[in-house]
């Protein structure tokens, strides 16, 4: 079994702040494909980074959550590189933890 994370940021690359809307469809479209969804919305996870060595970025984030039996890699993929052109984003952060229910 996998949990599969999803960092999608609450701001474009524009610092312009992203619609509800766009949230909303990625929820419904996992809770369709995987029946069921956690999220991690209430506060925004802070990220920090360099950038050309110099220049710090900030974002901040909401986490979404599913868990999986099969890690399908490839639709994975497929569905990060569709939520980053959505998002307006060069990069979003998809991650797979093997994962053992105690």
């Amino acid at each position: 079994m996998y949990l599969i994370q999803l960092l999608l940021p609450l701001y474009d690359n524009d610092r312009q702040a992203l619609p509800k809307s766009l949230f909303r469809t990625v929820s419904d479209e996992l809770i369709e494909r995987f029946g069921g969804l956690t999220t991690y919305s209430r506060a925004p996870a802070s990220g920090y980074w360099l950038e050309d060595d110099d220049n710090t970025v900030h974002d901040e984030s909401v986490v979404y959550e599913v868990m999986v039996d099969e890690l399908d890699r490839e639709w994975w993929a497929g569905y990060r590189t569709e939520l980053e052109r959505r998002f307006r984003q060069k990069a979003l952060v998809v991650r797979a933890h093997s994962l053992t229910l105690l």
